[in-house]
């Protein structure tokens, strides 16, 4: 059977290619005042007059700010996931593969939380937490969601962000503990990237037509959760920022929307692919700024 063809794989490259964030991070390297923490044409404000307005201390401030706000709602995102999986393998055969890959990647997210939460306490930065709107909306897919919404939402928040972190660990300017923690999610998160892209074809191949509609609208909103959760508002205000105006101009910035295109694009074409990103949530779609306007 391919599903657990797949676990076998997974389950034996987890086994060789695993990290320890408490041992392999050396948390005790102090950070460089001088170095970005993202690269600057990532940033939610860049080519604004806004940003124009920086001075370079205040830009390396905001991209210190902007990415603890990317990990605590990847903190959230991860959370959440554990919790849609441990309720998606509860009633399965635990000598399965399928269930014990589950089961490690979960082990996996533990791990990647710790790491995230500890990356922001070591830049002295909040934990920025989602609206509560938002918040909302995540206790009701944990409590809820079937299979294609658990997989499909998991595939946005995990390739968003890896598109994101493969960039920032391939660039030496940055911090290196920035670079060190992309590192080990980008190499874990790859083997979750294909555990949930084979399930989540799966599931909608025996999906019946009203769980895609409802599965349409409800990953329509996860994408839109994604992308307008990203930079929590107050992460303007370590600049001396109106977080609200400063949010206003992130979201009117063709630059940041087109960061979010090209960091969606793969898992937004894949998601297409499979029927997802069809009828009214397109809608979502385009206001998460994944696909144009």
């Amino acid at each position: 059977m391919q599903r657990e063809a797949t676990a076998a794989r997974l389950l034996k490259i987890s086994a060789a290619n695993s990290y320890d964030p408490g041992v392999d991070i050396d948390w005790d390297a102090p950070l460089d005042g001088g170095r970005m923490y993202a690269p600057e044409h990532r940033l939610s404000l860049h080519g604004t007059p806004l940003w124009d307005g920086l001075t370079p201390e205040q830009r390396i401030e905001l991209s210190k700010h902007e990415v603890a706000s990317i990990a605590s709602v990847g903190i959230w995102f991860e959370l959440l996931l554990m919790r849609m999986l441990l309720r998606h393998i509860t009633d399965q055969d635990p000598r399965s593969g399928h269930v014990q890959y589950a089961l490690t990647e979960i082990g996996d997210e533990c791990r990647h939380s710790i790491m995230f939460g500890r990356m922001i306490e070591a830049f002295g930065a909040p934990a920025y937490r989602p609206h509560a709107v938002d918040r909302a909306l995540g206790r009701y897919l944990g409590a809820t969601a079937g299979g294609v919404q658990i997989f499909a939402a998991a595939l946005i928040a995990e390739e968003i962000l890896d598109a994101l972190q493969r960039e920032a660990m391939a660039d030496d300017s940055l911090q290196p503990l920035v670079r060190m923690v992309s590192r080990i999610h980008v190499v874990e998160e790859a083997r979750h990237i294909r555990f949930a892209r084979e399930e989540l074809a799966r599931q909608v191949a025996r999906a019946g037509k009203p769980m895609l509609w409802y599965s349409q609208v409800m990953v329509g909103r996860a994408a839109y959760t994604v992308t307008r959760s990203l930079i929590h508002p107050d992460a303007y205000r370590s600049v001396g920022l109106d977080p609200q105006a400063a949010r206003a101009a992130a979201w009117r910035n063709p630059g940041f929307r087109e960061t979010l295109r090209w960091a969606g694009e793969r898992v937004t074409t894949y998601l297409d692919e499979l029927g997802l990103v069809r009828g009214p949530a397109r809608a979502l779609w385009r206001a998460s700024a994944l696909i144009p306007d």
